[in-house]
């Protein structure tokens, strides 16, 4: 994609005037070719099969003269400017992480506001502040960033990963910590991995194979996990699990007390096998403590043999159980911390156990001890999102950081034996909350499901129908949406806008069940979840079908996807980010195959195949239709969804729109799913959506 083309090659590939009459765009013609694929007996046409060659010179031409025609409109946006100038200043201010303590030195990141990257400093016992690691020296352009960073027990050796580019595709750095010295070769070729240490001698690592063809796009399928022995060629590195077990998704770690190597191991997203080995014997073998994939199970911690486990396993909301590591199989399991209403995501740190519930899809936070003794609820400085009290078992301070969509990320200390809190961090952003608010709200879904939506907007709204208002929603993946304070979001409010996010189903804001409620054959409860939403803020006119915008990213690009095909006239823009939407081949590429539990896959059944294709974005797209203004966004290195979703879908829409409004594509060079992109990048792209959806709903200024 890098290749220079020539002018009259582009031109061959691409002609202008693909548009209808009605439109005032011309969009570069993208060529169809005779494709299809066979499901269940029924033929399925996929002329934009080309564009999943991500390597291609033609590809590349692709998508260089989309950007031209879609820059170029974003270009005449009188207030694009002014709406990126205001991020700027807004997210102009220094933030502080909480610190963490490796050996002989207190380290914490910081950045001083428009960093790309945030720099990793220490301190040392006399309180001595020096730079540790700088990641936007990593590239010039801040496209490089860091992945995992772990330390060994004793805080003289650091590992830690960087992503170039946005890619999956990660490389390991092994330093000296103290020199801060590069030890070795990176290791190289590392997807989806954990670090974790084993004494000074080496830590463990996860990855695939590198795939034939494309890297950014080719089916990565086995995944296993390794051991890295300091002072050893990568080739040397050896395979401890999933060389004969293949699974797609593998991790280990060591125990804090470094007595145990736990594994876990997944074919999906949901469900995973749980494995233990003891590292103080030299022959001992990994033990199986969950041979199934029928429920989520993770070791938090141990105390000696005793091992501490989180599970759904009947208990769909979670529980804690223990167990001893001689007999550790679930018919032994005993219940710790039961199973309550509320969703359980636990921690651990000086001692303790913390139970942080989300009740609609509000934090809660409670202390117990090893034993399950009951200590406090923590007292939590408003209704929003808390998240953190974790650190080491001796650590006589922890950390917790408060957020909702008013106030911005705090950060507190917090005293476990007394249960005392303070302010550590508290950023000074030029935001004036108090002139906002958030209001929760419950509206019933097409099938009489009650759902919550929070809306956020200036105080004193007028409910008049015409407040430009973002629908947002994710719905999948057993993924909780929760209240965060976010810069983009305060510019879209400071400019009369209304932000209101929707707890579909397929999340996991009420458990598995919510989750299982939108899976598969029930997909179609989160896009009705979603529509409902839209219906409700229109009926209670805080906004019209004139003034709203549906957004979402990844599974909520599919969400936007396939609700703006469903239903146009219910929205004036529709913004669908990285979205999985050719739902019949998404299993064919990068890691997509282990999202079959939440999709299933046209490969299953024939009823599977049908019901995928009867809402599959790039396969609804109809001739004839006035779809709403759309952008779809992407990034060329994106591995996790690969852009062929979106290239596909934008060539459809392009080619099939009837009426006025603009179908763009904007896909960022150098960017990937959006993990680590720099803060230059995130802005200029929230500033260029934001500006858009106001333009396409009539607003001359701001």
């Amino acid at each position: 994609m890098k290749k220079i083309i020539p002018m009259f090659a582009i031109v061959c590939v691409f002609s202008v005037q693909a548009q209808s009459k009605k439109s005032t765009l011309s969009y570069p013609e993208t060529k169809k070719e005779t494709v299809s694929d066979t499901y269940f007996g029924t033929s399925i046409a996929d002329p934009y099969r080309w564009l999943e060659d991500d390597r291609s010179e033609e590809t590349g031409a692709w998508v260089k003269a989309q950007n031209e025609v879609t820059f170029n409109y974003l270009s005449q946006i009188p207030f694009r400017i002014q709406i990126k100038e205001r991020m700027e200043k807004l997210w102009n201010y220094e933030r502080i992480s909480a610190p963490f303590k490796e050996g002989d030195y207190t380290y914490f990141f910081r950045n001083n506001g428009l960093q790309n990257q945030s720099v990793l400093y220490r301190k040392d016992k006399s309180g001595k502040e020096e730079l540790f690691l700088d990641p936007n020296t990593f590239a010039k352009d801040g496209t490089t960033s860091l992945g995992n960073l772990e330390f060994s027990r004793d805080g003289s050796l650091v590992a830690y990963s960087i992503s170039e580019a946005g890619s999956d595709w990660n490389k390991i750095i092994i330093m000296d910590a103290v020199s801060k010295k590069v030890l070795e070769q990176p290791i190289v070729d590392v997807k989806f991995s954990g670090i974790s240490w084993l004494g000074n001698t080496g830590f463990y690592y996860s990855s695939y194979d590198k795939p034939e063809g494309s890297e950014l796009s080719a089916k990565t399928d086995q995944h296993k996990l390794y051991f890295h022995k300091l002072g050893t060629a990568q080739k040397e590195d050896k395979v401890i699990f999933g060389q004969q077990e293949k699974r797609r998704y593998v991790g280990g770690g060591v125990s804090e007390d470094e007595r145990y190597l736990i594994i876990s191991a997944a074919n999906s997203t949901t469900g995973n096998e749980l494995y233990i080995q003891d590292l103080s014997k030299s022959d001992s073998k990994l033990v199986s403590i969950v041979n199934n994939f029928e429920s989520n199970n993770s070791i938090i911690d141990n105390v000696g043999s005793k091992l501490y486990i989180v599970t759904n396993l009947n208990a769909p909301n979670q529980k804690i159980v223990t167990v001893d590591v001689s007999n550790p199989t679930p018919e032994n399991w005993k219940e710790l911390i039961p199973e309550t209403d509320f969703v359980l995501a636990p921690s651990v740190g000086g001692g303790y156990l913390f139970a942080n519930y989300m009740k609609d899809a509000i934090s809660q936070v409670m202390q117990y001890d090893y034993d399950g003794k009951f200590i406090r609820k923590i007292s939590l400085p408003g209704i929003g999102t808390a998240g953190g009290f974790s650190g080491k078992k001796t650590a006589k301070e922890l950390y917790f950081s408060f957020s909702n969509y008013l106030t911005p990320g705090t950060i507190f200390s917090f005293e476990p034996k007394s249960g005392t809190s303070k302010v550590y961090e508290k950023p000074k952003v030029d935001f004036k909350s108090d002139e906002y608010e958030s209001k929760q709200v419950f509206y019933t879904s097409k099938d009489g499901t009650k759902i919550p939506m929070i809306i956020t907007h200036k105080k004193g709204l007028k409910l008049n129908g015409k407040n430009p208002t973002i629908l947002y929603g994710y719905g999948g993946f057993n993924v909780s949406i929760t209240p965060n304070f976010s810069v983009t979001n305060a510019v879209w409010m400071e400019n009369g806008g209304i932000y209101a996010v929707a707890n579909l189903r397929g999340g996991g804001e009420y458990g598995q069940k919510w989750h299982t409620a939108g899976i598969q054959q029930k997909k179609h409860n989160v896009f009705d979840d979603f529509i409902a939403a839209a219906e409700y803020l229109i009926a209670q006119k805080y906004t019209s079908s004139d003034y709203l915008a549906i957004r979402g990213g990844s599974n909520g690009g599919l969400l936007v996807g396939a609700v703006l095909t469903q239903r146009p006239d219910l929205m004036k823009v529709a913004l669908p980010a990285v979205g999985v939407l050719d739902m019949l081949r998404y299993h064919t590429f990068t890691a997509g195959a282990g999202w079959a539990y939440d999709y299933g896959t046209a490969n299953d059944n024939a009823e599977m195949f049908a019901y995928l294709k009867n809402y599959s974005p790039v396969h609804n797209v109809k001739k004839g239709v006035n779809y709403p203004a759309t952008l779809v966004t992407t990034g060329d290195h994106d591995d996790r969804v690969v852009p062929a979703h979106s290239f596909k879908f934008a060539a459809e829409l392009q080619d099939k729109q009837s009426g006025e409004n603009p179908v763009l594509i904007r896909i960022d060079v150098n960017a990937g799913h959006g993990a680590g992109k720099p803060i230059s990048k995130t802005i200029e792209e929230n500033a260029d959506i934001q500006a858009f959806t106001l333009y396409n709903m009539g607003i001359k200024k701001i």
